[in-house]
């Protein structure tokens, strides 16, 4: 052990020494050069040909160009020799360079603009030879039907033109040419807020001249008033017993129904099945009375009911148009009375019509619509209260 470790320091005592003398020398190296040393040491500049930037064509098929390597020739060998062709240049001929020549008929002619116009003649056939079958597909393009749109109908222009209530009714029958006796109505539009509801307008009219027609009449009342009921000709009279009686049915077997107003309070247990056929007595319509009689009689006579729409338009017929000018006339003079007593207290205006009645017309059910006048309507109420109401 102990001259293995004289054998180690040894070797790194000499390896030590060796390393120093190397590095000394190495850094004296230069010290120790002369002047001629570092002249032997000097570069000298080299030139080269420059290289040519396309090599020259050969003269010969067979002959190769100074510079190209035999790689070169392998893919020029098999090359066939194309020879550069050159075109004549084309220059317009000017008006004094053409040619004239004089034809048969003595006349002079200039043989340029003739070819000219042939070579223009025949560029114009070519472009129509190339333009035809564009031109077919265009042709066929306009047959195309095209795709179908939304026309809107034209609106009926309204006829402004006003006439005078005998005229219109005159116009009415003369235009009511359906197989069967057309009823004539009464349309007239109101000057009235569909959305107030307390200025509803309706009520019921007993026409002069109504068309006969069975109508069951159904009273509730007692005592007297149900004995009146019964002499005036009502088909239907009772009180309690009766109202029972339609509430355990649910059935209602007549046309129109009144009411004394000591009964309106017990008729509230059957206003729904009375209000499903729209029988429920009510003031404004006139079926809750206390002249039972008189009620009855219009009744039977033909009362016409009439109340104002969603749109502020009463519907209303007034006869057929076998009846003559004279009684329709005196049906739209009752009907404008009644109109004018059912109007609502809370339309305030200056004229009994104005704001009140817009428009009226008259047609018959399968004919067109007259516009009537305003004072030809207030003429016929007039007629009519002298006639029928004063009587």
């Amino acid at each position: 052990m102990a001259g293995f470790k004289l054998l180690l320091s040894q070797s790194r005592h000499l390896s030590l020494s060796r390393f120093s003398s190397f590095h000394f020398l190495s850094l004296h190296r230069p010290l120790s050069s002369s002047s001629s040393s570092s002249q032997s040491l000097l570069i000298q500049p080299v030139s080269y040909a420059p290289k040519p930037k396309d090599p020259p064509q050969p003269q010969h098929p067979d002959q190769a160009p100074q510079g190209w390597s035999r790689e070169d020739l392998r893919y020029v060998k098999d090359m066939s020799n194309i020879s550069p062709v050159s075109y004549p240049a084309r220059v317009a001929p000017l008006p004094e360079d053409r040619l004239r020549v004089s034809g048969q008929d003595g006349e002079v002619r200039d043989e340029g603009s003739e070819e000219m116009a042939r070579e223009g003649q025949r560029i114009q056939a070519d472009a129509r030879v190339w333009r035809r079958p564009f031109r077919i597909a265009a042709e066929e393009e306009k047959i195309v039907v095209p795709f179908p749109m939304l026309i809107m109908p034209e609106k009926k222009k309204e006829n402004r033109h006003v006439l005078d209530l005998m005229d219109a009714i005159r116009e009415v029958k003369a235009n009511a040419k359906a197989n069967f006796d057309e009823t004539v109505e009464a349309h007239v539009r109101l000057g009235i807020d569909q959305k107030r509801s307390e200025l509803i307008v309706r009520g019921t009219m007993a026409l002069p001249h109504a068309a006969k027609k069975e109508v069951r009449v159904a009273v509730f009342a007692e005592g007297i008033d149900a004995d009146e009921a019964r002499a005036a000709g009502a088909d239907i009279v009772g009180g309690v017993e009766l109202i029972e009686e339609i509430a355990s049915t649910g059935k209602v077997d007549f046309d129109r129904c009144f009411s004394t107003h000591g009964f309106m309070k017990r008729l509230y247990k059957i206003s729904k099945i009375l209000n499903q056929h729209g029988l429920m007595p009510n003031p404004k319509q006139g079926t809750v009375t206390k002249d039972v009689t008189k009620a009855v009689k219009e009744a039977k006579q033909g009362q016409v009911k009439f109340r104002m729409d969603k749109t502020s338009i009463v519907h209303v017929g007034i006869g057929k148009v076998s009846l003559s000018e004279e009684f329709l006339r005196d049906n739209v003079g009752g009907f404008m009375n009644s109109l004018l007593q059912a109007k609502p207290a809370g339309l305030k205006k200056t004229s009994k019509y104005a704001g009140y009645v817009n428009s009226f017309h008259v047609c018959s059910t399968m004919g067109p619509g007259f516009r009537v006048s305003i004072q030809s309507l207030s003429r016929a109420a007039d007629h009519y209260s002298k006639v029928y109401l004063n009587a």
